[in-house]
Order: structure tokens, then C-alpha cells, then sequence
């Protein structure tokens, strides 16, 4: 039950995917001897700090894992948008240089979910 003044939840959404690291700078390593990769870097920004929980990724870290096996590995770190705009308040250089130099894969505002019509048209 929800009391006064209490807010209900909202669902987490991913807000932007951001590709860091070696393969963002474009200055990987492949080993096709040892099957051995740089590793992926992303940071994910989700629009709640109560979706940067552990829990909330846990099975986004198994699929991971077992698809990936030891060939390479790959680091997800979860920032809140409200991490980002602290981080641009304090001009912290560690995320700012970061987000910057990455590759956005995925960005909410721009990459929204297709509507009914527009799924009915890219099926044909």
C-alpha cells in the first residue's frame, strides 16, 4: 500500500548505451592463436539510481557470460543520469573524457521503440 507523500516505483530504462575502452578508441587486440580479445567496455545510463542495482543486472551479466565464454570479457558499468549530471557539476574528467570519446550505441531520445505503423512498414 502506498502512503501520502510515498512514490510509486517507476520502471528502470536504460537511457544510453556507451561503448568505451580499447574498441571506442579503435586501438583493440585480437589473438586468433589464444582466441583472446580486448575487452568490451560499455557504461549504461538508466534513468533511476535504483536501477544501477546489482539485481536489476544479474541475468544481462549471465547471458553475457555464458555467449562470451573466456574469449574475451566484458565490463558493465551502470551510471544513473543523476551520476552524470554530478559528474558535469564537478567537472569530473574521469567520466566527461569517457563519454565523450565513446561511441553512443544507443541513445533513448534518438533510438525510440517503433511505433505500431512504423513496425507494420519495416516488416514488409
Amino acid at each position: 500500500m502506498e502512503t501520502k507523500g510515498s512514490r510509486q516505483a517507476r520502471p528502470g530504462k536504460i537511457r544510453r548505451i556507451i561503448l568505451i575502452g580499447p574498441y571506442a578508441r579503435r586501438s583493440w587486440y585480437e589473438d586468433r592463436h589464444t582466441i583472446q580479445f580486448s575487452d568490451y567496455e560499455f557504461w549504461i545510463v538508466v534513468n533511476h539510481p535504483a536501477f544501477k542495482d546489482e539485481r536489476c543486472w544479474r541475468r544481462v551479466r549471465d547471458v553475457i557470460d555464458s555467449e562470451m565464454g573466456d574469449r574475451c570479457a566484458v565490463d558493465l558499468d551502470i551510471y544513473s543520469r543523476a551520476d552524470i549530471r554530478i559528474a558535469r557539476i564537478e567537472r569530473d574528467t574521469f567520466i566527461l573524457d569517457r563519454i565523450e570519446a565513446g561511441i553512443t550505441l544507443y541513445r533513448a531520445s534518438r533510438d525510440a521503440p517503433l511505433n505500431e505503423h512504423e513496425r507494420r512498414e519495416a516488416r514488409r
